[in-house]
């Protein structure tokens, strides 16, 4: 089981509708089991007295990030729709972190990059933890071939100490094993995969979401 203490934070990324509820634009299978996990671990951080950070896709409805306007996206997330909200069973109780306002790829939860130019700017995510003392963060989320991470990658290169709740991430998998490859990368960089020591059933009255095209995989 992990633990948590005053000096880690867990971030749960993009736990939001167009990615959790079957019925949004880049739904990701496995998604109910995510939500599940993922308010059981928030429930132990606080408890503990951890910080409990939420990353949040927030678009324009226009973007060089989407397909329609040049890039190889479909809409989502775009910010004041119901797509953008958090899934409506998550607990959220702590600070979040909107990427991609103004029109940035948005895939760590720590640096937005600019579609067009390449270039990069920091999130508020790294200024709030090393300001609270933050030396370790726990990732969970959605999804764990692209956000998770994108997030995971930064954190390590910022020198955060990192652990993955792999059972409380899902992957796209656009191809079969590229949820198994970002593993991979982010142990690599240094974090530690973690399991879920206890069964969490679906949320309940969650169905499950159905797997994305082969053509929209989910993105920030």
């Amino acid at each position: 089981m992990t633990t948590y203490d005053s000096t880690t934070a867990l971030v749960v990324v993009d736990v939001q509708n167009d990615f959790a509820d079957p019925a949004g634009s880049l739904a990701v299978a496995g998604a109910g089991e995510v939500l599940a996990r993922a308010n059981l671990e928030i429930g132990r951080a606080l408890q503990a007295g951890a910080l409990v950070v939420y990353t949040q896709d927030w678009h324009p409805s226009s973007t060089p990030h989407f397909a329609k306007d040049g890039g190889v996206w479909p809409v989502h997330c775009v910010a004041d729709t119901w797509g953008a909200e958090f899934h409506p069973r998550l607990r959220v109780e702590g600070e979040v972190v909107r990427k991609g306002i103004s029109g940035e790829d948005g895939y760590s939860g720590f640096t937005m990059r600019d579609p067009v130019s390449g270039e990069e700017t920091p999130t508020p995510l790294e200024g709030m933890l090393r300001e609270r003392g933050i030396r370790r963060v726990v990732v969970c989320g959605l999804a764990t071939d692209y956000c998770v991470n994108a997030t995971v990658l930064d954190a390590r290169r910022l020198g955060f100490e990192t652990v993955v709740l792999v059972d409380a991430c899902a992957p796209v998998n656009l191809q079969p094993d590229d949820g198994a490859q970002a593993l991979a990368a982010m142990h690599s960089a240094g974090a530690e995969l973690a399991g879920e020591s206890e069964t969490a059933d679906p949320v309940a009255g969650e169905p499950e979401a159905a797997e994305p095209e082969a053509t929209e995989p989910a993105g920030g």
